[in-house]
């Protein structure tokens, strides 16, 4: 397939394509990944849409986009938009992609894409009908190290076992104990643990090593019935992986994997940084040289772009989105937790 995209851009003086974008969320992740757009010169903001109008005239005036939205219906009938990047609750995903993609319009969303696998697939059965991009917003799967990585796990022998870990206390945490629940532990916005940190590891599981036979999952309940920290066990026959997970305690993340041969270190697995390789009988670590020259956003922006100019190489991105999401889906079933979004329609 290819997209519509050249019919809707326009040039700018250089000749070059540009894409004009609307972001839904004016948060810190926004705010990165427009940090990030400053680099990708084929991006530009054309539009903020916020709950408030007042919210989005400060974060359209803060980033110097030249429209405001509070209606997403007059976004997605907008004809100077072409794209929108989704940063709201995990909970609003669905309605608010199906809308842009039905409407016309390329999507970039955050992780994860939906609050479950069938959101997941109607969204992209929606840009299917359409003829336009749907693009979950995982960052490790786009990074010059994910390359780096997987070239090095030959060195380390048959990988035995893999331990993925993403613990980082939250200084939400602080507020949900104070009795405050913000958006990040509130289950009706189909958030948690699992789905705001541990995402990351599922999503590098399946990148390193595809879907694992079977898996096993325990959770950490709050009192409101939602995660907030848990452990994954899958098994793949000749080696298991275990992906731990927490937003109420951690501090110094290390993730390891183990071959016959040696290991290979991980840092924060959401930068794939500080790569090294230990060899056995080999004295030591090693670093693993990677490429770090500008922001680590930019590589999904940039391969968004690309996708939605060329119409190639959205399909493997597009079947681990769904794989992780079933994944996700079964975890979840396993520690019984539930979203409103879980019910059947």
């Amino acid at each position: 397939m290819r997209y519509s995209v050249r019919e809707a851009n326009e040039k700018d003086g250089q000749g070059e394509l540009v894409m004009r974008f609307a972001v839904i969320g004016t948060n810190f992740i926004t705010d990165r990944l427009l940090t990030a757009a400053g680099e990708v010169p084929g991006f530009r903001l054309e539009a903020v849409c916020s709950r408030t109008r007042e919210r989005g005239r400060e974060y359209a005036a803060k980033w110097g986009a030249p429209r405001v939205f509070t209606d997403l219906d007059e976004l997605a009938a907008c004809p100077e938009v072409d794209a929108v990047y989704i940063a709201s609750p995990n909970a609003l995903h669905r309605a608010q992609a199906v809308k842009m993609l039905r409407a016309g319009k390329h999507v970039l969303c955050e992780k994860p894409a939906a609050s479950n696998a069938r959101e997941l697939r109607e969204m992209y059965a929606a840009a299917d009908k359409s003829g336009t991009l749907l693009l979950e917003a995982m960052r490790p799967a786009f990074l010059p190290s994910l390359d780096r990585l997987r070239e090095a796990l030959p060195r380390i022998g048959k990988v035995r076992r893999a331990v993925l870990s993403f613990c980082k206390y939250s200084s939400r945490y602080d507020r949900f104990r104070a009795g405050v629940i913000e958006n990040a532990f509130n289950p009706a916005l189909s958030n948690g643990a699992l789905m705001d940190i541990g995402v990351y590891c599922v999503h590098l599981l399946l990148l390193l090593f595809g879907e694992p036979e079977r898996i096993q999952a325990a959770c950490v309940k709050l009192e409101n019935g939602l995660d907030g920290a848990g452990t994954i066990l899958a098994s793949y026959g000749g080696m298991t992986a275990e992906l731990l997970y927490s937003k109420i305690s951690g501090m110094d993340d290390r993730s390891e994997l183990q071959g016959e041969d040696g290991s290979i270190f991980l840092g924060d697995i959401s930068r794939l940084g500080d790569l090294r390789l230990s060899l056995r009988g080999g004295g030591g670590e090693t670093p693993l040289p990677v490429e770090t020259a500008g922001h680590d956003m930019r590589h999904e922006l940039e391969a968004f772009l690309r996708m939605a100019e060329t119409g190639r190489g959205e399909e493997p991105h597009r079947r681990r989105s769904i794989a992780a999401m079933e994944l996700l889906d079964e975890a979840r079933r396993q520690c019984g937790i539930r979203f409103p979004a879980d019910e059947t329609r």
